[in-house]
């Protein structure tokens, strides 16, 4: 896989951090591949609104190539940018798919963080990991394998860091935002 913007044309195995970065468009250039694509997206819903936070997302996919995400609340919506590689025989070489999602945060009905936590012989204790879901009023399209269907099951975001994928910074900023989810949630709008 290459890209251009790295020195000998191959995408780097362990992706820049974006978590020293407060603010959304110095994270989203320091990590995603087509971070103009996702701002211009992004810009044009937000249109000024402040932006409380934020998380990012890139894996490279096998198939499909590079997958990245960008979430953004600005205390009443979610912001989803969503970018991925075309597969091979689906397109030409180098096509992506674009795609924009706006939630209603009024919609979030429920907010999940799971952290899996490791105590050092010391008896240190450190966050190695951590999963965060977003439970939505809306119904998810289709439902898994095991249950039966035309059982309504509800959409839901879902996000993970952990030390490998992504650090210590990018889950302790992955936390944050679903603090900063969680505290907007079930509050009336002005």
């Amino acid at each position: 896989m290459s890209s251009p913007g790295y020195g000998n044309g191959e995408m780097p195995a362990v992706f820049p951090d974006w978590s020293p970065y407060a603010d959304l468009e110095s994270a989203a250039r320091a990590y995603l591949r087509d971070p103009d694509i996702a701002l211009e997206a992004l810009g044009g819903v937000l249109r000024g609104a402040s932006v409380l936070g934020f998380t990012l997302e890139r894996f490279v996919n096998e198939v499909n190539g590079v997958w990245q995400e960008v979430v953004v609340c600005d205390g009443s919506r979610l912001v989803l940018w969503h970018g991925e590689d075309v597969p091979p025989g689906e397109g030409p070489p180098g096509a992506m798919t674009s795609s924009l999602r706006v939630v209603p945060v009024s919609t979030v009905t429920e907010v999940g963080c799971r952290r899996r936590l490791t105590r050092a012989e010391d008896g240190t204790v450190r966050v190695d990991s951590i999963d965060v879901y977003l439970l939505l009023s809306s119904l998810d399209e289709a439902p898994p394998s095991e249950e039966v269907p035309g059982t309504p099951r509800h959409d839901a975001l879902r996000f993970g860091k952990t030390l490998d994928d992504g650090g210590a910074g990018q889950i302790g900023r992955l936390e944050e935002f679903a603090r900063l989810v969680a505290s907007v949630v079930g509050r009336p709008m002005l």
